[in-house]
This record gives structure tokens, sequence and C-alpha cells, in this order.
């Protein structure tokens, strides 16, 4: 049986990097129910094993529609309430708005529904963004929507001609503070703000993979004024369900993709016949949703907050796990044809996975799955996502795995 999370918490002390790195890794007993003891999850960039107690705070919601049955929504507001300041924290944002969703496309749907397509009839973004916006702009490129994209490669300039694009017919920008394909970190993007605030235009900046892999602060990267998207499905151990988008402080748009819970802070003597919004989170707001996410969300923050899980922390480690994974993969020195990796970018500059390139990425994937290694690919690249649950043996198990599967790849 897994470990009570709910046990004595004497035993559950705040970590140092260094117990993560031994074996036994201090975290195992917080996993049980993920097996992370005796499974090589490498798969930290898709989806990271949940902690024993996201269990906790699922039953939790359980007991409480079963308690409270229709009257539930009042503690499931305070829950929410609570994922948001927790998702605030991780953002250093003092004055935006956290609005949730359940997943970055509804949200990013809905900032799209709220800009004014017809006067400013154009969008810039990469060649390089996450599914839930590169398929949506595919999709209105089709229905005449200029789409500009600017190629990732040579990602330390990436902002700057992101910036270069902006102009008076730019409704927005959309970009990824991490590149999903290849853990890029992208720099300056205080630039791109720049550029929109001097042509009216907005900022989304999609956060996805930065978020508890490397330190975020919306003050600090000069984005108050921009929206973020990300959520909790990789690093943050949430589980599906939990995304969120940070609305700039004092933002008055109106998205035409508008869901009846934004009525709840709407005033009561509002015009007759006008759709009203509500305030602040309550603007892009949906409708009706699943509360069990947000109950174990808050579940999971909580548990990073006793442990000292910080994003600081988890930085550390991730940069050592990752340098680990490269050091290991140099060592193997294969064949270049058949799996490489970029050896230009330092490491600071990547974020909390290792990608490999390959023309044969899926395959590898498959055998190592085979072979006791779980990883994940995108088209030609194969990723190795460390947790901080993972000692340095089972790294290194892992990649002296990656060298069978190439072996018996080639015979």
């Amino acid at each position: 049986m897994p470990p009570d999370p709910k046990g004595d918490r004497s035993e559950r002390a705040r970590l140092q990097p260094a117990d993560l790195y031994a074996e036994p890794n201090a975290l195992w007993p917080d996993y049980g129910r993920f097996r992370v003891r005796e499974r090589l999850l490498l798969t930290g960039h898709s989806h990271q094993a949940w902690p024993d107690a996201g269990f906790a705070g699922q039953v939790r919601a359980w007991e409480h529609a079963a308690e409270f049955a229709d009257l539930k929504w009042g503690p499931a507001f305070e829950v929410a309430e609570s994922v948001r300041r927790h998702w605030a924290r991780l953002l250093d944002d003092r004055d935006g708005d956290i609005t949730l969703g359940q997943n970055t496309h509804e949200l990013v749907a809905r900032f799209l529904s709220a800009l004014d397509l017809r006067a400013r009839p154009r969008v810039v973004t990469t060649d390089g963004e996450f599914h839930s916006i590169r398929r949506q702009l595919d999709r209105l490129a089709e229905e005449g929507l200029e789409v500009v994209r600017v190629p990732v490669a040579g990602t330390a300039t990436l902002a700057e001609r992101l910036a270069a694009e902006v102009d008076d017919r730019t409704a927005a920008v959309m970009v990824s503070s991490v590149l999903f394909g290849s853990a890029r970190i992208v720099p300056h993007l205080a630039a791109v703000a720049e550029a929109c605030t001097l042509h009216g235009a907005e900022l989304l900046v999609d956060s996805y993979h930065h978020i508890d892999a490397v330190p975020f602060s919306v003050r600090a990267e000069g984005l108050d004024a921009a929206f973020v998207v990300g959520g909790g499905y990789k690093y943050c151990q949430l589980g599906e369900g939990n995304c969120f988008l940070r609305v700039p402080p004092g933002n008055r748009m109106r998205p035409l993709f508008t869901g009846w819970f934004s009525e709840f802070s709407a005033l009561a003597d509002a015009q007759r016949g006008a759709v009203v919004y509500g305030e602040g989170p309550d603007r892009f707001a949906g409708s009706t949703y699943d509360p069990t996410a947000h109950y174990r969300a808050e579940a999971v923050f909580s548990f990073f907050d006793e442990r000292g899980l910080t994003p600081e922390l988890l930085r550390e480690v991730s940069q050592h796990q990752v340098g680990l994974l490269m050091e290991r993969f140099d060592a193997l020195d294969l064949d270049p044809r058949v799996v490489r990796r970029d050896r230009e970018v330092p490491l600071q500059q990547v974020a909390g996975f290792l990608a490999l390139e390959s023309d044969r990425a899926a395959e590898l994937q498959q055998g190592l799955r085979e072979l006791g290694v779980l990883t994940d690919s995108r088209r030609n690249v194969l990723r190795f996502g460390p947790a901080p649950y993972l000692s340095d043996a089972q790294l290194m198990r892992a990649m002296e795995t990656l060298e069978e599967a190439v072996r018996q790849l080639r015979s």
C-alpha cells in the first residue's frame, strides 16, 4: 500500500537538492501510488507523476460533493481561489487577475475572441508554438486571418525578430517563454512587450513549459501588461484540468467566447439586454466545470510548500539532472546519424528536459519503452524529461538503456 499522505509530517521535512540526487531519493515515499521507485519515468516533460497528496485532494472533492450536494460550490470556489493565489505566486504577480480553465485551448480561444480582428486582422507568432495555439491559428488563417510565423531557429534573437514584426495592424503577439520542442528559454520578451505597447497590440505568453521548471516573474520579465497562459499537467504535477490565464490589471476586453460564470460578479444594475462581464478573473471565465482538479491542485501545491519544492530548488535540481543526462549521453558517443544533441546550447539556456534529435525518434521511444524506460517524442525529437523524484542512479540507468535501444534499432 502507498504511504498515507496525511502521515507523520516530522518525516516529511523540507528537502535539499542532495536529498533528491541520492538513492533512495527522499521523495520516493511521497509518490507511492505512481511507483516512482520501481519505474524509470522520464516522461517529465509531458506528464510528471502525481504525489500521493493529490489522491487525498481528489478524495476530499468527492467527500465535499457527498456532504454538501449542490451547496458544494461554496467550498469549491474557496478551493479555486486558493489555486489562483498559488498561480499568482508562481508568476510573481501581485496585480493581474487569474482566470482558471480546464485546458489552455479554451483560455486561448477566449483571448482570441476578445481581439478586434476586423480592425487588426494580423497575429504574430512563431513556428514553434504548442498545438493549442498552433492549430487554432492555422484554422483562423484558413478563414483569412493574417498569421505571421517567425522562425524559432536562432532563439537568442527571437524576441527582437518578433518585435520587429509588430505594426498597427497587429492584434496580438503569441509566443512561448520556453519552446516545447527544444526546451530553449526565449530571452528578452520585454522587447516584445514594448513593441506591443507602442502599437496597441496585445501580448500573450505561453508559460506552460516554464512554470516550475524555471523561475518565472511577470515583473522581472517586464510582462506586467501581458496575458500569460499556462497549466499544471507537467512540471507542477497537478494533473489534467488545471490551467490558468493571467489577465493584465484593469483589462476591459469583452471575449466573444464567454461563459455564464462571467456574470457572477456583474453589477446588478447593468443595462438591460446588454451582455455584462464580471470583474477581475470573471471577465474571461467559462461555465460549469469539474472542481475535482482544483482540489487535487490545492493539495499538491500544499505538498510542494511543505517539502520546500520551490521554483528555485526545482530549477537547481532540474539543471543538475539535465546536465547529468547530457554528460551521460555524450559519454555514450552514439552514432550522430541515429541520435544526437545540439552541443552549442549552454545548459543555462535549457529548461526542464533534454531534447535529442533523431529521424527515428518514435522508434527509439518505443524501443526504450520495451526496455522499461518511458520517454516521449515529437516528430524528430526524443525527449528525456527528468523529475525531482528520480535519483541520479535512475537517470544513468535510463541513459544506458538508450544505448541498448540504439543497438537494437541498428540491428
